[in-house]
C-alpha cells in the first residue's frame, strides 16, 4: 500500500544547483530522496547531504541521461513506490498526500501522477478510449510528463517481465522515455492516472544552471529529434519514423542554411535539430553531451 513510508523519491539531475534546492525543501523529510548527479558534482553531494538528512546523493562519472539515471535511482531505493521528479518540480503542501488518498480509492494502478498548477500547462494525455473509473478527482491518461510521476514499481516490473527495476529505455538519453513506458504499460492494460487535487509547479527547462543555458539549448534540439525518430521507429517502425519525421528534418536544415551567416546560434541549434534526426535515421545511439564544464559553478 502506498504510504510515506513506502514511497522514495528519485531526481536526475545536472547541475542543478539553482533549482534542487526549492524541489527538495518542499518535500516532507520523512520521504527518503535518491539524487542520481550525471556531472559527478562533488561539491553538490556534499552540500545535499549535509543539509538534508534524508537526502542520499549518488554521482556519475559520466552523464548518462534521464533514464538510465532514473533507472540507477531506482536500483538504490528500497520501497514499493517511487516518485520520479525533475529537480525543477516544486510540490504543493498536500501533493504527497492527494496522491496517496487517492491511491486508496482504486485497485490497481501502474503509474499516478500530480497535475500542473498552471492549467495552461496539462502533463498529461487524456486517454480518450477509457475513462470508466467513475472517480471525479482521477483522470485516465494515455501518458503523462516525466517530470513527475509516480511508479508502482513491483507492479510494473511485473506486467513488463522485467528481472530488475531497468524500467526505462536506456537508449534513450532524454525526452519520451517517459512515453516510451506509458506506452508499453498501456499496450499490458495497466491503469495510469492523474490525481486533480495533486498539484505541482514545474518550473520548465530549468533544470541545469542557467550559465549553460545556450549549450543546454542546443542538446536539447539534438535529442529532442532523435527521441521522436527513435520512439517512433520503436512503437510504429522504421517507414512511419522516417515519413513523420523527415518534413522536420528538412526544415532543419533549410533554416540552417538560411541563418548561417546572419545569426550563428540559431544556426548551430538547427544543424543540432538536423543532426539528432540524422543520427536516430542512420541507428547510431543518442551520443550528443552538451559542452559543460562543471567547475564552472564555482566561479
Amino acid at each position: 500500500m502506498l504510504s510515506k513510508n513506502n514511497l522514495s523519491i528519485v531526481i536526475v539531475s545536472f547541475a542543478s544547483n539553482d533549482v534542487i534546492f526549492n524541489c527538495i525543501n518542499s518535500i516532507s523529510s520523512k520521504i527518503d530522496i535518491v539524487v542520481i548527479e550525471n556531472s559527478n558534482n562533488q561539491n553538490l553531494k556534499v552540500e545535499l547531504e549535509k543539509k538534508y538528512k534524508n537526502v542520499k546523493c549518488f554521482l556519475n562519472s559520466s552523464n548518462n541521461g534521464m533514464g538510465a539515471g532514473n533507472n540507477y535511482g531506482l536500483s538504490k531505493i528500497d520501497t514499493d513506490y517511487a516518485l520520479i521528479l525533475n529537480p525543477d518540480v516544486i510540490l504543493e503542501k498536500l501533493t504527497i498526500d492527494e496522491l496517496i488518498n487517492a491511491s486508496k480509492k482504486i485497485n490497481e494502478f501502474s503509474i499516478l501522477a500530480p497535475v500542473h498548477s498552471n492549467n495552461d500547462y496539462p502533463n498529461y494525455k487524456i486517454n480518450k478510449n477509457k475513462n470508466s473509473n467513475n472517480l471525479p478527482n482521477l483522470i485516465d491518461v494515455v501518458s503523462v510528463d516525466g517530470y513527475a510521476m509516480l511508479i508502482n514499481l513491483k507492479r510494473v516490473q511485473q506486467v513488463l517481465n522485467l528481472e530488475n527495476l531497468n524500467i526505462f529505455d536506456e537508449n534513450i538519453f532524454m525526452y519520451l522515455e517517459n512515453d516510451d513506458l506509458c506506452k508499453r504499460l498501456l499496450e499490458a492494460n495497466e491503469n495510469i492516472y492523474v490525481v486533480k487535487s495533486s498539484k505541482i509547479k514545474h518550473l520548465g527547462a530549468k533544470g541545469v544552471s542557467e550559465i549553460f543555458k545556450y549549450q543546454v539549448e542546443l542538446s536539447r534540439n539534438w535529442h529532442w529529434s532523435w527521441s521522436r525518430f527513435y520512439f517512433k521507429k520503436k512503437h510504429y517502425g522504421f517507414y512511419i519514423a522516417f515519413i513523420k519525421e523527415l518534413p522536420r528534418a528538412i526544415s532543419s536544415l533549410i533554416k540552417n542554411f538560411i541563418y548561417f551567416v546572419v545569426n550563428s546560434k540559431k544556426k548551430e541549434i538547427y544543424s543540432c535539430r538536423f543532426k539528432g534526426f540524422l543520427n536516430a535515421f542512420l541507428g547510431r545511439p543518442s551520443s550528443y553531451r552538451p559542452r559543460i564544464n562543471i567547475k564552472n559553478l564555482d566561479n
